[in-house]
């Protein structure tokens, strides 16, 4: 079988999932999304976007280039497929997990939450994850301290609930000022603040791949799996990083995670399952962790010692980071030439090297994709994690046929753009919409797309065959 020739595919709307589900409402009301998306509005909301249909093309083209790469190193994959529902299990991963972790700790969802609107109409989203920004932010505009304080958990977990009740008071305080004077005291406050833009940037490219200097071959395969023998070396925080990482590790790869002095702070993020963070696990499990102090030269030399023996450098540090502590890719490329360097920044080139906070929420709100179809849920997180896979598997597929090595960018904002130009859907279900995610997990029609490993995460999303 030559390695180019067509590689079978099989898009189906329910997969392994045991309903009749024809189309993207009935996926997203099956699945999940809907309850999910619609914590911020008080009940299950439609996703007006297509976003379990866009996500499962992802993966599929992302089957694709695996199963190119396993054919040259020997494993002849003939065929892949996946499901629209798949696609939308992996989309609420963290969010199931999260409510199958068994914590006896509630977690309110109550709904609400921005963009905010200014007194001259503008409508806005602002972003700090240090609780001192947003103290400052809010006493300059003499926001009354209860308000304030009560409104930091909200803001920092919506990440987490994809739901953001806010104190009325600061709600109504920020409306009763121009967006002039608003972006003056983000300045002054070190507040990152973005207006929800109409239109999406252009010319905004999904990833791109640029040689590196040097030449190697990827390990024979060794398994059924198309990844397995490449490693992965991962440096990332959050959820796009890890969740690209992750993709990986469902893939075969070998995944070590590289982790600070005491661990990742988000292990410990409840609920809990087990002694570690469910949402953490959700995009984590299955990785190798080594914890090193990248804040020392001995710690960078034994991340280089470990990328060395590696196939793929991954991280999502800040611009700027990997310069100043001389991990860039030209450093990666000296010590293991044909590497593939991958950065997931969150704004790509769009501001410089001195831009706002790229987080999901800002993100959605200047690509245009808030003011099409806002949502607290994660959807550019996880989209952007899945972009910056794609073009992983496609330098790895570009190192298999040459043997060079690639740096690959891709952002959170590349993603949203993607995003923002797909389709929008209006059309409703025929099927019953999940209210209850610890409902869908015992529900034995979704049993063949879930494993429960403590809490419940989606079985990988990919079928492949010879």
């Amino acid at each position: 079988m030559k390695v180019l020739d067509t590689v079978h595919t099989r898009l189906t709307w329910a997969g392994p999932v045991d309903l009749p589900l024809h189309g993207e409402a009935d996926v997203q009301a099956a699945c999940g999304i809907m309850h999910v998306h619609g914590r911020r509005y008080g009940q299950p909301t439609r996703l007006a976007l297509d976003y379990a249909t866009l996500v499962a093309e992802e993966l599929l083209d992302q089957g694709v280039l695996a199963a190119k790469i396993a054919r040259i190193r020997g494993n002849p994959l003939d065929s892949v497929s996946t499901s629209v529902a798949q696609a939308a299990l992996l989309v609420i991963s963290q969010y199931l997990a999260a409510a199958t972790a068994g914590d006896d700790r509630p977690e309110p969802l109550l709904p609400g939450g921005p963009p905010f609107v200014s007194s001259d109409g503008v409508r806005f989203e602002i972003e700090s994850l240090d609780p001192f920004v947003w103290q400052c932010f809010w006493s300059v505009l003499c926001a009354e301290p209860i308000a304030v304080r009560d409104g930091w958990q909200s803001f920092l977990h919506r990440f987490a609930t994809a739901t953001c009740p806010l104190p009325g008071k600061l709600v109504d305080l920020v409306g009763e000022l121009p967006f002039a004077c608003l972006r003056e005291v983000a300045a002054h406050t070190g507040m990152s603040i973005v207006r929800v833009q109409s239109r999406s940037p252009t010319g905004i490219p999904a990833y791109q791949l640029t040689p590196l200097p040097g030449t190697a071959t990827l390990p024979a395969a060794s398994a059924t799996a198309p990844l397995a023998g490449i490693t992965v070396l991962e440096v990332t925080r959050r959820l796009q990083g890890p969740l690209a990482g992750h993709l990986l590790t469902l893939l075969g790869a070998k995944v070590i995670r590289i982790e600070p002095p005491g661990g990742d702070l988000l292990r410990g993020a409840p609920p809990i399952s087990g002694d570690c963070s469910a949402r953490f696990l959700a995009v984590n499990r299955g990785k190798q962790v080594l914890r090193i102090d990248l804040n020392t030269a001995q710690g960078r030399s034994e991340v280089l010692e470990l990328a060395a023996g590696a196939d793929v450098f991954l991280h999502n540090w800040a611009p700027g980071k990997a310069e100043q502590r001389a991990l860039d890719a030209g450093d990666l490329a000296r010590v293991s030439p044909g590497i593939v360097y991958a950065w997931a920044s969150g704004w790509g080139q769009e501001f410089g090297a001195d831009p706002p906070l790229g987080t999901d929420y800002l993100v959605q709100a200047h690509s245009g994709l808030a003011a099409r179809t806002p949502s607290l849920m994660t959807v550019v997180d996880i989209f952007g994690g899945l972009v910056c896979a794609h073009g992983v598997l496609d330098a790895l597929l570009h190192k298999a046929l040459t043997g060079e090595g690639s740096r690959v960018d891709s952002s959170l904002l590349s993603a949203a753009v993607r995003l923002s130009s797909g389709p929008l859907g209006t059309s409703s279900p025929e099927v019953p919409i999940c209210t209850d995610l610890t409902e869908l997990a015992a529900d034995p029609r979704f049993a063949a797309a879930l494993v429960r490993e403590g809490c419940v995460f989606p079985c990988s999303p990919w079928e492949f065959s010879t």
